[in-house]
């Protein structure tokens, strides 16, 4: 496995930049990961099947979906990708690096538990000022449009706010420096875990039946169905600051 993912790496150092990989090959992780894990949530609305795992009764409408999908793509492509590429030299100032050897896995495991530790706090905190009155009326209540969310509603939000609680997922790799391949893998684990967390569905094999203190679906649909002033369940991925 060591040397599949080694040679992988080598063709990608090889063929291209430090800043191509960095900026467009994140970019590439990040879209391919969010349609690919959120897309069969619509498909799953829309057909009713596994309805029975299904948190709310309330479906929404091809419109409402592809009205979704389409300021998503319009986001990502004003916002997110610009936000990447400014990023770059911030990453690189910190120690970021794609060049060989690749870190250990233990060293890859330590960090990305620390990434979700920080990005759990930090956006805990943001969110919550998000839901105070003039921040949720002006921005928020865009991602709220959304009351029964499923996965692509999890990066359905205002630019102000992508920019606000993007905040919460690159300051730990900022602060540390990591390996691009821990970028990457950070990433992958980071969006799958918020497509997971605006799914809509609770399934038997849901993380939140086996990881202690994970909040997932269940918590944060929950959220989303009550108003802004007594809403609550305010972290990304662990409970334990909503207690």
């Amino acid at each position: 496995m060591d040397s599949l993912v080694e040679s992988g790496w080598q063709y990608l150092v090889t063929n291209f930049s430090d800043f191509q990989l960095a900026c467009i090959g994140s970019f590439i992780v990040h879209e391919t990961v969010f349609f690919f894990s959120g897309l069969p949530f619509i498909f799953l609305e829309r057909t009713g099947l596994l309805s029975t795992y299904k948190i709310q009764t309330k479906n929404n409408s091809p419109e409402a979906q592809g009205k979704c999908i389409a300021w998503l793509l319009f986001y990502h492509s004003c916002v997110n990708f610009p936000l990447m590429m400014f990023s770059y030299r911030v990453f690189k100032f910190m120690g970021m690096r794609s060049s060989f050897p690749l870190p250990s896995w233990k060293v890859v495991s330590a960090q990305i538990l620390f990434f979700f530790i920080i990005e759990d706090f930090v956006f805990y905190w943001g969110h919550r000022i998000l839901h105070t009155k003039w921040l949720y009326k002006n921005v928020h209540s865009v991602h709220h449009e959304y009351a029964t969310p499923f996965g692509l509603t999890s990066e359905y939000a205002h630019p102000a706010e992508i920019l606000f609680l993007g905040f919460a997922t690159f300051i730990g790799p900022a602060l540390t420096g990591p390996h691009l391949i821990t970028l990457w893998l950070w990433l992958v684990l980071r969006v799958i875990e918020t497509v997971e967390a605006h799914c809509g569905y609770h399934f038997p094999w849901s993380p939140s039946n086996f990881l202690p203190l994970y909040g997932g679906a269940d918590f944060h649909d929950y959220h989303h169905r009550l108003l802004y002033t007594k809403s609550g369940n305010y972290s990304s991925t662990f409970v334990y600051m909503d207690w």
